[in-house]
């Protein structure tokens, strides 16, 4: 079976690499060209550079004979060109985007995109199931009270990549509540070393969200 994955951050990675070992025919495309070294220098010709929302890199890789497309970027925008042109361009039957808001799930499935694939619904799912009523405050309170749910993932290049929980200085009324790596999840402590590919959930009140992002991805807050 022919794969193509496009976006070679940690899940992308760690996806391919699986794909190899089962035996499957593997490309994986990454945009950034200094990434896409890395991931040659790891995975060989089975990585490759190039930009997975345009069509003549999509016919020089083959999509047409593809039979599964993953689109694993951390841009929920990109994920759904890429799936739509997979899907109404070069007809492929499988298409599977990473949604990294929730929020735009519907809409990925109003647009034809055979599965979405969500860790912050997935870290809301075993929230809600895991504990006891009672001991955790239900989501859908924490929304009342204007409290977001951010998930980011950590480039290479990031402030916080590389450094632990504690030593970042986070925003006040904010906690990192989980980290999703290779396919786990981990509930962060102080000591917790953050690594580029971790994609982060965090809660934090909605005026608080710039402020958020930059702690962990060095954005401006304006």
């Amino acid at each position: 079976m022919y794969v193509i994955v496009a976006g070679g951050g940690r899940v992308g990675y760690y996806l391919t690499r699986k794909l190899v070992d089962e035996g499957h025919e593997v490309l994986l495309l990454e945009k950034d060209a200094r990434r896409a070294q890395q991931l040659g220098e790891d995975l060989g010709e089975v990585a490759q550079q190039g930009d997975g929302c345009e069509m003549r890199t999509m016919d020089e890789v083959g999509m047409g004979r593809a039979q599964v497309v993953v689109a694993a970027t951390g841009d929920d925008e990109d994920n759904l060109v890429i799936c739509q042109l997979a899907k109404h361009r070069f007809n492929v039957p499988l298409t599977i985007a990473r949604v990294n808001d929730p929020k735009h799930e519907e809409t990925f499935r109003t647009l034809g995109i055979d599965h979405t694939i969500s860790s912050t619904r997935l870290i809301y799912s075993l929230i809600d199931q895991q504990v006891e009523t009672g001991t955790v405050i239900p989501l859908s309170v924490l929304r009342e009270g204007g409290i977001e749910v951010v998930e980011v993932e950590l480039p290479d290049d990031a402030p916080a990549a590389g450094r632990e929980v504690k030593d970042i200085l986070l925003p006040r009324d904010c906690v990192l509540a989980a980290i999703v790596r290779g396919g786990r999840i981990l509930m962060p402590s102080g000591t917790t070393d953050l690594q580029p590919g971790d994609t982060i959930v965090g809660l934090t009140r909605a005026d608080q969200v710039p402020a958020l992002r930059s702690a962990l991805l060095g954005e401006p807050t304006a």
